[in-house]
């Protein structure tokens, strides 16, 4: 299989997981906080860690890394949305709460992608 067949194919399956765990995380919580696009960036951050992480160990092949981090990480993961949420939160009023979103998600995005890397290295 094609390197772009084994990405879209990634991303056929990240995209409906992005829908299911954004909408599941969300309606869980009455905030404006969007829970549900820092969750689904959070884990995608830590499994793209993982992920390349191993691959750096000779653990993984090419195509799984098209495959699950091309393709599933980059359509689970959502920086447009993101960038959107934290638009929207400032120009309704909530600046403080948008600001929150941007700091916590670099910064949360940056730990799980440093927490899977270097749980990878643990493992293998």
């Amino acid at each position: 299989m094609t390197i772009w067949l084994l990405i879209l194919a990634g991303a056929a399956l990240g995209a409906p997981a992005r829908w299911f765990v954004d909408g599941f995380i969300q309606a869980r919580h009455d905030s404006v906080f969007p829970w549900g696009t820092f969750t689904v960036n959070v884990l995608g951050s830590f499994a793209l860690g993982l992920l390349l992480g191993a691959s750096l160990e000779g653990e993984t092949l090419v195509r799984l890394v098209a495959l699950v981090g091309t393709g599933f990480c980059g359509a689970f993961t959502t920086f447009s949305t993101f960038s959107y949420e934290s638009v929207v939160l400032a120009e309704d009023g909530s600046s403080g709460i948008a600001a929150v979103n941007v700091l916590a998600s670099v910064a949360a995005g940056l730990a799980a992608a440093f927490a899977g890397w270097a749980l990878s290295g643990a493992v293998v």
